[in-house]
């Protein structure tokens, strides 16, 4: 099989993938497509310890841009117009970020840096700010957790929709531990949209 072809199934799959047969309504890409800081699988944390060598605190933040985009109906293929099908629409194509955090909290018992999960609650707070590569602030979640336990991880809707194609953003997050100490991080992040829209083409949505 030629590259061309290969690459032409490549984009096929992703645009079946991404266009589930909706009426019409918002549709939400792959959730699983993220950006993690620290890189790495699931238990890449950064961390820290208190001045006093007697608490440890972990962090992990997950930044999902979350693509969306409407449907729209086109015929079938040549032959069988009649079955119609639900297509993702690339006119319509948009970011809606959401920002995952994750925590581990331990405590020393009575020799410094040897660990003992803490078992009880605790106090978070947990906050991201998108912006622009002007530095400008285009979006921003903050949220306290209270009694929550020791490890945890939670993601926190955006609540704002960004354009294609605006160019590259940053995203700052911080986790505090109330009383421990903070911490933070950043991600450099790419808006374009290129790859949905070349998905989208009617060729790679199984038109004929």
């Amino acid at each position: 099989m030629n590259r061309t072809r290969t690459a032409a199934l490549v984009l096929a799959a992703a645009a079946a993938a991404l266009a589930p047969a909706l009426s019409g309504g918002a549709a939400t890409a792959a959730d699983g497509t993220y950006l993690q800081d620290p890189s790495g699988g699931e238990k890449s944390m950064k961390s820290m310890w208190t001045k006093d060598d007697m608490h440890k605190v972990e962090a992990q933040f997950r930044f999902h841009p979350g693509i969306q985009y409407k449907t729209i109906t086109r015929p079938g293929p040549k032959g069988a117009e009649e079955y119609e099908r639900k297509v993702g629409d690339p006119t319509t194509l948009a970011w809606q970020p959401e920002y995952e955090f994750a925590w581990s909290v331990a405590d020393s018992q009575g020799v410094k840096k040897l660990l003992t999960t803490k078992d009880g609650k605790q106090v978070f707070v947990l906050h991201a700010v998108l912006r622009d590569a002007r530095r400008a602030e285009v979006a921003q979640v903050r949220q306290e957790l209270k009694n929550r336990p020791a490890t945890g991880r939670t993601k926190i809707p955006g609540g704002k929709r960004i354009a294609c194609d605006t160019g590259q953003y940053t995203v700052e997050w911080s986790v505090t531990r109330t009383g421990y100490g903070t911490l933070k991080g950043s991600l450099p992040w790419d808006s374009s949209c290129e790859q949905y829209r070349t998905a989208f083409t009617p060729k790679n949505q199984g038109a004929s």
